[in-house]
C-alpha cells in the first residue's frame, strides 16, 4: 500500500480534525527523522498512522484488544484513551499492510511511552506532542529542546504529561514514571 492510498483509507477513517492532527504529527515527525537520522520513510507512516483506532467505540477497541491478544494492565483496563496506540499498531498489519517492527513500536507505545525507547519511537512520542495544532503552554519548551536533544525534550513532555494527567485526576499509566525515570538517569 503507497503513502497516498494510507492516507486516503485514513481520511475515511478519522474524523476531520483527528485526520489533520495525524498528518500534522506525519510531518514533524519527517522533520525530526531528517533531524536525528532516523528513517524518514517510516516516520511518515508512523505519524500518518499512529491514531488510526482512535474513533474506535469503546466496546470495538475492547473487542479488538481481546481479538489481538492484547494483554491489558489493570491501568489500562480502566483508562480507555490509552488502548488506540496498542490496537492500533497491529491495525497496521491488518488494515494497512504494514509489517515492520519499529512502527509498530512507534504507534503501540505512542501514548505510555517506555524506557529506552528506539529512536523512531521517541519521534512519533514527541511529535504527537508537538505538532502545530497543539498549543499547550510548555509545548514549545519542546517544541525548542527537540531538535538540540531529543531525551531532554522527551523529559519536558512526560513532566507536563504526567502534571496534566495528575491534574485530570484520572490513571497514571506507570510506563510513563518508568519512561520518565529512565530518561532523568541518562540525562545525569
Amino acid at each position: 500500500m503507497t503513502i497516498e492510498q494510507m492516507t486516503e483509507k485514513l481520511c475515511n477513517t478519522l474524523e476531520e480534525k483527528r485526520f489533520k492532527h495525524s498528518v500534522n504529527v506525519m510531518e514533524t515527525a519527517v522533520k525530526l527523522a531528517e533531524c536525528h537520522g532516523a528513517d524518514i520513510e517510516k516516520a511518515r507512516i508512523a505519524g500518518l498512522l499512529h491514531d488510526c483506532a482512535k474513533n474506535y467505540s469503546k466496546d470495538a477497541m475492547y473487542g479488538l484488544c481481546a481479538n489481538y491478544r492484547i494483554d491489558l494492565d489493570d491501568v489500562s483496563k480502566k483508562e480507555f484513551g490509552l488502548l488506540h496506540g496498542f490496537v492500533g499498531a497491529h491495525i497496521l498489519k491488518d488494515e494497512y499492510e504494514i509489517d515492520d517492527t519499529e512502527i509498530f513500536d512507534a504507534v503501540y507505545y505512542h501514548t505510555i511511552g517506555k524506557p529506552d525507547m528506539p529512536l523512531l519511537t521517541k519521534i512519533i512520542f514527541i511529535a504527537d506532542c508537538i505538532e502545530p495544532m497543539r498549543m499547550a503552554p510548555w509545548v514549545d519548551d519542546i517544541r525548542n529542546e527537540v531538535y538540540n536533544d531529543i531525551d531532554k525534550a522527551l523529559i519536558i513532555q512526560l513532566d507536563n504529561t504526567i502534571r496534566s494527567v495528575l491534574k485530570k485526576g484520572t490513571l497514571l499509566h506507570t510506563n510513563t514514571i518508568d519512561t520518565r525515570n529512565y530518561y532523568i538517569e541518562k540525562t545525569r
